[in-house]
């Protein structure tokens, strides 16, 4: 099972020595932890939950070196836990009943509370996720499900309900240069003993190729070292450069490859090329990517590339994912291929993506503004004596289905967060939307009204 019981648990100073940079420099206390600000920082929920020892089970999504393992470790540390970790791709159910049996155990003998930390948790299957259930309802555990997968797809529903899920980002360019710098200076347990010195050109270098990834920052930083000649102290960028080269870049669901290879596949039909883009989706799925993942990635490349200028195109990024649900693999493949080349071949337009962005962009900016009156629910009298849907005009009783009406709070009347664009059926949109707004003109709407161009 991979049981690693990170409290009682010495490591000695050989292990130590030879174990990789990245696993040397894990951080170990709240103070050493760097990152994910939102949920970790003074203050922020995360943390409070970790120094008030509330603790509950999470569900930690995020991409690969963005501090998932590390958040648990230090939670198992701080609030004096028992951690055991396992990981999805080997543990089964069996694993999960010995795990429980050894926390019953422990709770018995009023020992310390078990944080179970299940890396990859999307890959459990559904009898595997049940086997949590009764154990994190029961408090008998502390679930900490690592994935860096959507939750919402991968998660049982039961299992989700039952646990908080935090999201984590990838690293800024200063956290993983606070990290380099700490792992060159750190004389315990980084490169601090050799006297290295890194040239700013070097350490830019670096943090451009981490991608917001410690762990990959950490990784290359060491191969770096490694390539140093005899007496050589200096990284350069030509060291760095080396190093980036001699990398292997072997195909791995969760590490640069992966996210790679559905970059090409993404870009590729963006750029209506059928033919590269069915060449990155054999790719993947002959080296054996989750069918699954890749569906949702069409599914939301038909929303945010294709969108409404051809409307068909979700529905059959969707089919293609039922299909490949129902029918499974190899069958599901030419479902995939089919929505692959009707995708690169569709009309483009990232309208409802820029438009979405726009509506959540005044959200997150603005206060919280009040509905207009007209358009509010008035389903008691307080609420029409309050002025509740007074004034509101019925669409369907005009002869053209549109009246002059505001929608919007005050603060964004003038607001337009939907431009169509020309191709496809947004053609056909843009001159609707057109058409109503002169019609608004001519019932006396503002003649001043936002224009939808770009």
């Amino acid at each position: 099972m991979g049981n690693d019981l990170f409290q009682g648990k010495e490591t000695g100073p050989r292990e130590e020595q030879t174990a990789p940079l990245a696993h040397r420099m894990r951080p170990r206390t709240l103070g050493e932890f760097v990152g994910q600000e939102h949920i970790m920082g003074a203050g922020k929920v995360l943390r409070r939950m970790i120094e008030t020892d509330s603790l509950i089970s999470l569900i930690l999504w995020g991409p690969p070196g963005s501090g998932k393992t590390t958040i648990a470790m230090v939670m198992a540390t701080m609030t004096g836990s028992d951690f055991v970790s396992f990981s999805a791709v080997t543990a089964g159910v069996k694993d999960i009943r010995d795990v429980v049996k050894r926390a019953v155990n422990n709770m018995a003998a009023g020992q310390r509370r078990t944080i179970l930390f299940c890396d990859e948790i999307h890959r459990f299957n559904k009898s595997q996720q049940d086997a949590f259930l009764p154990h994190v309802e029961k408090g008998t555990i502390i679930l900490i499900g690592a994935t860096t997968e959507n939750p919402s797809f991968e998660v049982n529903s039961p299992l989700l309900s039952r646990s908080r899920v935090f999201v984590l980002n990838p690293l800024s360019d200063d956290e993983i240069e606070t990290l380099l710098v700490r792992a060159v200076e750190d004389k315990e347990r980084g490169l601090g003993g050799l006297g290295l010195k890194v040239e700013r050109e070097a350490l830019d270098l670096l943090i451009r190729n981490s991608d917001g990834d410690a762990r990959r920052a950490l990784n290359l930083l060491e191969l770096s070292a490694l390539l140093l000649g005899r007496g050589d102290l200096h990284f350069t960028p030509a060291i760095i450069r080396e190093a980036l080269q001699k990398r292997h870049l072997l195909y791995d669901k969760a590490g640069e490859e992966h996210y790679n290879l559905i970059s090409a596949l993404h870009k590729s039909m963006r750029g209506s090329d059928p033919d590269a883009s069915l060449y990155w989706l054999a790719r993947m799925l002959e080296a054996g990517e989750d069918p699954l993942y890749i569906a949702r990635r069409i599914v939301r490349f038909a929303t945010e590339d294709v969108g409404l200028a051809d409307p068909h195109a979700l529905s059959l990024a969707m089919a293609a994912r039922d299909a490949v649900h129902f029918i499974g693999m190899p069958e599901g493949e030419l479902a995939l291929a089919e929505a692959v080349i009707y995708l690169a071949t569709a009309p483009k337009s990232n309208s409802v993506y820029t438009a979405y962005s726009r509506a959540k962009q005044a959200v997150q900016e603005g206060p919280n503004d009040p509905v207009p009156l007209s358009i509010r629910n008035a389903p008691t009298r307080l609420m029409k004596e309050l002025g509740y849907g007074k004034d509101y005009r019925y669409p369907h009783e005009a002869k053209e289905k549109i009246v002059v009406q505001d929608y919007l709070p005050d603060r964004l009347k003038a607001k337009v967060f939907y431009r169509p664009g020309d191709i496809g059926y947004e053609k056909e949109v843009k001159r609707r939307l057109e058409s109503w707004e002169a019609i608004r003109r001519g019932l006396g709407g503002s003649s001043e009204e936002p224009s939808r161009k770009p």
